[in-house]
């Protein structure tokens, strides 16, 4: 179809009423890249700005799989906090829109950086966690896989969860600072994206590699870049400059009328 015209300058309206003309008109279904941004609505606070989790734990100290190995127990202190945000959190209107937008064949996948599990636990199906779950703990010593929900009901909060198997310390199956992302993960997004005449790329800023330049490979490969985010970041989209918990569920209202 073509690479995107950069024309978010037409204003939001405008490029959201062109957005859900095309999906209706699809020959291939859309997919979806989240990020951040889409779980705010959740309160779940983004990692980093003013109010993220970074601004109180400095990464290098907290988020890298060295720190975790050198010291499990202060990296699990910050683990349980985030723990707690992420239990309380509940879909938002976006997930929930996305869901309907795969229900009605305009969405065929999503491509997620978040570990919450919002978008499973709205409905969404056929979703790819490019850095992991929450839902898992891996042991790195045997690489025992337990489940979280699991180790919740056992383990005291603030404490270190251990392996059943062989006692050593469980880390979140998520991708830390200096851990590779599971290759299946990355690979099937990348043949999302290669094979994608649309991508929506909602709520994430595009800064973490290699997620970053998956939007970039739908636009080499001929796909158009369609950006819902209050703070648009990619030259090469068209931009709806709205929090998408507000952007989505219009756009399935317009793809229902």
């Amino acid at each position: 179809m073509g690479g995107s015209d950069g024309a978010g300058q037409v204003g939001s309206a405008a490029v959201l009423e062109d957005l859900a003309r095309v999906l209706v008109e699809r020959q291939r279904p859309a997919v979806v890249l989240s990020g951040a941004g889409i779980s705010v609505s959740s309160d779940i606070p983004a990692f980093r700005g003013s109010g993220g989790l970074w601004a109180r734990y400095d990464p290098m100290e907290y988020a890298t799989i060295g720190a975790f190995r050198a010291d499990p127990d202060k990296v699990w202190t910050m683990l349980w906090e985030l723990d707690a945000i992420l239990e309380a959190a509940a879909p938002n209107a976006a997930h929930l829109a996305i869901v309907e937008l795969q229900r009605l064949g305009a969405v065929s996948a999503v491509v997620t950086q978040n570990i919450d599990g919002l978008h499973q636990e709205a409905g969404s199906d056929d979703v790819v966690e490019l850095h992991g779950s929450r839902q898992r703990l891996v042991c790195l010593r045997c690489d025992r896989i337990t489940r979280r929900r699991d180790v919740a009901e056992v383990a005291e909060r603030g404490a270190v969860p251990r392996c059943d198997a062989c006692g050593a310390a469980l880390k979140p199956d998520a991708v830390f600072f200096g851990e590779a992302l599971p290759v299946d993960a990355m690979r099937r997004a990348e043949a999302l994206v290669r094979e994608a005449d649309e991508v929506l790329v909602v709520g994430t800023a595009g800064e973490v590699e290699p997620a970053a330049s998956l939007p970039y490979l739908a636009a080499d490969h001929g796909a158009r870049l369609w950006e819902i985010n209050p703070d648009p970041s990619l030259p090469t989209a068209r931009w709806i400059v709205r929090g998408a918990e507000d952007v989505l569920p219009e756009l399935v209202d317009r793809l229902r009328s």
